[in-house]
């Protein structure tokens, strides 16, 4: 399979050249190793997908000339994966496994039982969560990538819930994930919501629910946090016919 790369403006037509430059044009070079005559895949992140044939590579510059081009539209209903801060890497794991199996949105969240905590480095944070999904979307050949949201609190999760879909993976819920229906015709987001190594806060299930949320497990074993939403982006998606 060609190798991918990611531009912030694909609005070249078959024919144009279009030009990797800064990072992406190092590791296309210097890591990926292409060369002339090499047929490679370029994209924005927004649905735009070219074919081309790198023409020539060099660290500081990589040209490719365009040679077909298709726009992919956004998948729907979306999934989004509110994913609670955890210790170690646990949590950028989420990230990295939820973006290569389909998730469109991904927003960190500051739960009660996170021992990871962002404060004054939120922003930094999220930064990181977005270079982490756009690497995975990259090498998953993804023609949209995902967004970071910024930081959550659970009262904005409660917000979500009254226009979403929201589905809190819970160990100790009645209703198992595969057990749920989802109407084609509803198109509003999918919202999986994972708590930290510590599990919920019982306060937090409690506005969860009572803002509309639903709690489901996903079998009789318990997850850790940087499996649960990848296992249930993938049981969601062959539910909804994405795989």
């Amino acid at each position: 399979m060609p190798l991918h790369f990611v531009v912030e403006d694909a609005g070249a037509q078959r024919g144009d050249a279009v030009t990797l430059t800064g990072a992406e044009a190092k590791h296309a070079a210097v890591v990926r190793r292409v060369r002339p005559g090499e047929e490679v895949t370029v994209g924005d992140g927004r649905g735009a997908w070219l074919t081309g044939e790198v023409e020539s590579a060099q660290p500081a510059e990589v040209v490719v000339r365009i040679i077909a081009r298709r726009e992919i539209a956004a998948p729907t209903p979306r999934l989004v994966l509110v994913q609670a801060l955890a210790k170690g890497d646990r949590d950028e794991l989420a990230v990295q496994a939820a973006t290569e199996l389909g998730v469109d949105e991904i927003v960190p969240w500051q739960s009660a039982r996170s021992v990871s905590r962002w404060d004054a480095k939120a922003e930094k944070g999220r930064a990181r969560w977005a270079t982490i999904a756009r690497e995975a979307a990259k090498q998953a050949h993804r023609a949209w990538l995902p967004e970071v949201g910024p930081l959550a609190s659970t009262a904005e999760l409660e917000r979500r819930a009254a226009a979403s879909r929201v589905l809190v993976l819970e160990p100790t819920a009645d209703e198992r994930l595969t057990a749920l229906g989802f109407d084609p015709g509803d198109d509003r987001d999918i919202v999986l919501v994972v708590g930290p190594e510590g599990g919920f806060d019982g306060d937090e299930l409690d506005r969860l629910q009572a803002a509309g949320a639903t709690l489901v497990r996903l079998g009789d074993t318990v997850l850790r946090t940087s499996t649960a939403g990848p296992a249930a982006i993938s049981v969601v998606s062959g539910i909804l016919g994405r795989w």
